[in-house]
């Protein structure tokens, strides 16, 4: 009895054994069929069903804002209060220039405000106080780009001998995007349809739509000779404000019937 027991044992073992091996081999030859590679990639047959193109689309605007940096800076005042007077001085007369050209106080902001002695170390190993230097800034925001070269006119007239940048914005530009951004599809769709009829396929609803935008600012221009400092009827300078680029890219999804 124990004989047949174990020659029973010993031939399961065997038949386990042997269908390892057909499952094996069986296996190896399904992926060699198959052409299958590790790691293994499944892909639903909804996304090999689509059709995917990219679009693109463009706005130009030219910039409605403005604004400009005006520097103060004054030298050897003899004492603190001298420095601060100067300041303070050119400083309501730009603020005063600049209401007459109907720019509103609220849009003029006047910032770093400071005075330093000047030393001399000829005199002693110390250093000598031998007067102040005060510089400040004054920031004027411009809602009609028009007026930014008078700004820059009014103001160097009155004191301002740094013009530091002008900087022009869009006002809004989310309808801008929003323009753009449908230009892009526009072009996307129609992109779509030309590659569908030359593949000879139908095109089904868009299932997925991705987005990239990208703002190119303008680079304003203006001539050198215009920005002549020192007070005086400083002539108005050639601001070209240029145009700012908004721009959309849309990659829109489309089923394949």
């Amino acid at each position: 009895m124990s004989d047949y027991k174990s020659y029973f044992k010993e031939n399961k073992l065997v038949t386990n054994y042997a269908w390892i091996l057909i499952l094996t081999v069986f296996f190896l030859w399904i992926v060699n069929y198959f052409n299958i590679s590790y790691p293994l990639t499944v892909t639903s047959r909804a996304a090999s069903g689509e059709l995917a193109v990219v679009g693109e689309g463009k706005v130009d605007i030219t910039p409605n804002n403005a604004s400009v940096d005006l520097g103060i800076t004054t030298t050897d005042a003899k004492s603190v209060d001298d420095a601060q007077k100067q300041i303070n001085t050119v400083n309501n007369a730009i603020v005063e220039n600049l209401q007459q050209l109907g720019i509103d106080k609220k849009d003029i902001k006047t910032s770093n405000y400071s005075i330093m002695p000047n030393y001399d170390y000829t005199r002693s190993g110390a250093g000598t106080i031998t007067g102040y230097n005060g510089n400040t800034t004054v920031t004027v925001k411009v809602k009609d780009t028009s007026k930014l070269p008078d700004v820059i006119a009014a103001a160097t007239n009155g004191g301002a001998n740094q013009v530091m940048g002008t900087n022009y914005s869009v006002e809004s530009p989310e309808k801008y995007r929003e323009q753009a951004r449908n230009k892009a599809i526009a072009n996307a769709k129609e992109q779509a349809q030309k590659l569908a009829d030359e593949l000879g396929i139908r095109l089904g609803k868009v299932t997925n739509i991705v987005e990239s935008t990208n703002d190119n600012g303008p680079i304003p221009m203006f001539k050198a000779e215009a920005l002549s400092m020192g007070g005086g009827n400083a002539p108005s300078p050639d601001l070209q404000p240029g145009t700012q680029t908004i721009s959309s890219s849309v990659t829109l999804y489309f089923e394949k019937r």
